[in-house]
């Protein structure tokens, strides 16, 4: 049973601390679509998607309506499209173009996994898929794409680095007249994983039941301000404590919602991501969650310490209040999508060497970064391997998304609105990896990787 103070503690966070559930993504296993005739396939796909999440986005507004809860994002994810490929042949962006017709019909905000997996290696699909990224996420409105380029099992695929460092500049060039918007849509993987609900990296893995509800939860507003009431004095341990039971209350609300929505739709509830993704909206940041603990500005020597309490302490009290917690579960730093990221940036205390030290103990990578665009893709491309590289060895996912803005130096800035928000354009060191880059090959599994 609630108790008052219970159900007026729940409004506050909602109305007052940005409290919501930041999406409900249904994902729908297309395996069952694969035909040697591409036309075929996509029809048999859009009837697929079409059907099955013909009322998603009603049942959702049901349960806003029902429980007063802020449901953001409606979204679906599917199997990667290069495995699709692999059957049908021809020219993938058909698929894209279907994936978005089928979003637009059920009314989803974003419809993921024009995806393909080749963290040891091209199978067939792959190459064709990856090489056809950047017309379809041109062509296309509510399509997103991944890649995954490593994992602790496999290594990197450094063949996959070097052609997603060329892949992430074409994106950019093709879309420079709306603010390389096309990048933004890419995420590069290492250990993805197979349950992901958030945008832009979420695909329904092989692993999967033919549809399940995925949900992710979202209220950095809510951790600050239960941070705020906390003496200034009180030992980190309190911190972590305080932290903790905030993250039992919201994830509750996500497991309430997704067993809401799996028993309207009548298909099975898959996870919680816990995972706490700010927005640009004031109120509503990870970066004002570090600096409540301490720290004078995000980006200030301290950030990979109290990101790394925030995180674990996030995920410690998330998980209780869960059925199933999966996906990517902790801190988002993203910095486009976080007005304190966007502060520190623009004044020149977060810079790119503190984001990727930040990555080895977030939830995902270097998300939402816009980078001068006459970076080179060598130079992508070994940012790639870092972050790659942070994953492996660390056993986690990490994740990149860098935005070449194409005829822009560092200093200024991409405006994208909404949830993506605007993004300071950060200077990256010119030194050249080219010659690491160009050898190719893989890099070895680490040994912490044998587990059997």
């Amino acid at each position: 049973m609630f108790i008052m103070d219970e159900i007026l503690e729940t409004i506050t966070m909602i109305d007052q601390e940005n409290l919501d559930i930041r999406t409900i993504t249904m994902g729908i296993s297309l395996l069952d679509c694969a035909d040697s005739d591409i036309t075929k396939s996509c029809e048999k796909i859009y009837e697929k998607i079409t059907t099955k999440a013909a009322n998603l986005v009603d049942v959702a507004q049901q349960i806003e309506n029902k429980y007063d809860i802020p449901i953001i994002n409606k979204r679906i994810s599917v199997t990667p499209i290069a495995h699709l490929v692999a059957v049908s042949g021809g020219n993938p962006v058909e698929y894209a173009k279907t994936l978005d017709a089928a979003a637009k019909e059920v009314g989803v905000d974003f419809i993921g996994g024009f995806s393909a997996l080749v963290q040891k290696g091209f199978a067939a699909g792959d190459l064709a898929l990856i090489n056809s990224i950047p017309e379809a996420l041109t062509v296309t409105d509510r399509v997103c794409s991944s890649v995954n380029i490593g994992s602790t099992r496999a290594g990197i695929n450094m063949d996959a680095v070097k052609l997603m460092g060329e892949i992430t500049v074409k994106a950019a060039e093709m879309t420079k007249d709306r603010e390389s918007v096309a990048a933004s849509k890419l995420v590069i993987f290492n250990n993805a994983v197979e349950d992901n609900p958030f945008m832009a990296g979420a695909f329904h893995g092989a692993g999967e039941a033919d549809l399940v509800i995925n949900v992710g939860v979202s209220g950095p507003g809510v951790v600050r301000s239960a941070l705020a009431k906390l003496d200034k004095t009180a030992p980190l341990q309190d911190v972590a404590e305080v932290i903790k039971r905030t993250a039992f209350k919201v994830t509750r609300m996500g497991q309430l919602v997704g067993s809401e929505a799996s028993k309207l739709l009548d298909i099975p509830f898959g996870i919680v991501d816990l995972s706490l993704a700010p927005t640009p909206a004031t109120g509503d940041s990870v970066a004002r969650i570090l600096e409540e603990m301490g720290l004078e500005q995000v980006g200030a020597h301290g950030s990979v310490a109290t990101l790394a309490l925030l995180n674990d302490a996030v995920k410690k009290g998330g998980a209780m209040a869960a059925n199933n917690v999966g996906g990517l579960s902790g801190a988002f730093i993203p910095v486009s999508e976080d007005e304190g990221m966007i502060a520190a940036a623009e004044n020149g205390n977060l810079s790119l060497d503190m984001l990727t030290a930040m990555t080895a103990v977030c939830s995902v990578g270097l998300d939402m970064i816009a980078v001068p665009g006459e970076t080179s893709p060598e130079i992508i491309s070994a940012i790639l391997a870092d972050e790659a590289a942070i994953g492996m060895i660390n056993s986690k996912t990490t994740a990149i998304r860098l935005i070449p803005a194409i005829g822009r130096q560092a200093g200024e800035s991409l405006e994208f609105g909404g949830l993506f928000g605007s993004a300071p354009i950060m200077p990256v060191n010119t030194s050249k990896p080219d010659v690491f880059i160009h050898r190719g090959g893989r890099i070895p599994a680490p040994i912490q990787g044998l587990k059997n």
